[in-house]
């Protein structure tokens, strides 16, 4: 008999990821300044789990480039972004934002992390749903990475 799986507790980026994830959802939500709602997670939640610089490139960089990412993501949906569920769409925007803007980090993180962020936060099978979003958005923004696979 095996031993039972273990489940992982995320790293500082991960947790900047699931704090960020919160972050964009209240930003969607209620169209607050990334700096008022940086300063409410900094004050009133637990960051130091989180690489907090982290943390704070996605919450000011993600509202700053929507229109990019958003213009990204249409394509690859198979309804409106605005009929995405909020968190699932604030998780696809961080994946996308990962994949268009940091090439440091390698698409198969980029994606493993938006699935894991979509199982604690999305709906029951919307992990599916972001992998494969996620998937043909990484087969466009990196095909280096997938032609080094071939």
């Amino acid at each position: 008999m095996g031993a039972p799986a273990r489940k992982t507790q995320p790293g500082k980026r991960g947790w900047a990821r699931r704090c960020a994830v919160q972050a964009l959802y209240q930003w969607q939500l209620t169209a607050q300044s990334p700096s008022m709602i940086e300063a409410h997670f900094l004050a009133e939640e637990d960051l130091q789990k989180a690489d907090t610089a982290y943390f704070r490139e996605l919450v000011h960089q993600i509202p700053a480039r929507v229109t990019e990412i958003d213009t990204a993501l249409d394509p690859l949906l198979d309804r409106p972004l605005i009929q995405v569920d909020p968190v699932e769409c604030a998780i696809l925007r961080i994946g996308a934002y990962e994949l268009m803007q940091r090439p440091d980090i390698p698409y198969r993180i980029v994606l493993n992390e938006a699935v894991e962020l979509a199982k604690v936060f999305g709906a029951e099978q919307g992990h599916r749903f972001i992998n494969g979003v996620l998937d043909k958005l990484a087969r466009g923004a990196r095909p280096v990475e997938f032609g080094a696979l071939s």
